[in-house]
């Protein structure tokens, strides 16, 4: 039977350069750009099992959708392990939305916003 293997959000960006060193400094990803010298037209950035592509299109920018639902509009949702101790260690770095909370649903989850405008949910379900 075929079955699927994973998925990974494509962000469109004007700067794949600008926008993958923001990714490997700020978020730890490796980055994996082509062709490989600037100026990229396309990225796979890797971080454990995660990917998140990188299109450019000259002049790009992103709308601002965010505000369009009471809960925010999020463009990538990151399950992980050791959401507390990442918090931490990009809270003072990064733009944070909403901070580390426990959700209803029981997952503790934050939301970052990247240079371009994207919001990424890191999320793990924590027993406290």
């Amino acid at each position: 039977m075929p079955r699927l293997t994973s998925s990974a959000p494509c962000f469109s960006v004007a700067d794949v350069g600008t926008t993958m060193r923001w990714y490997k400094q700020e978020l730890g990803f490796e980055a994996h750009p082509f062709p490989e010298n600037e100026p990229h037209v396309f990225c796979v950035l890797v971080r454990d099992h995660i990917e998140i592509m990188l299109q450019r299109i000259d002049g790009y920018q992103k709308p601002d959708l965010y505000n369009q639902r009471a809960c925010g509009v999020w463009d990538a949702y990151i399950r992980m392990q050791g959401v507390k101790e990442f918090y931490e260690s990009i809270k003072d770095k990064v733009e944070i939305l909403r901070p580390l909370q426990k959700q209803p649903y029981g997952d503790s989850e934050f939301e970052v916003k990247d240079p371009n405008g994207y919001v990424l949910v890191f999320s793990d379900v924590i027993d406290d």
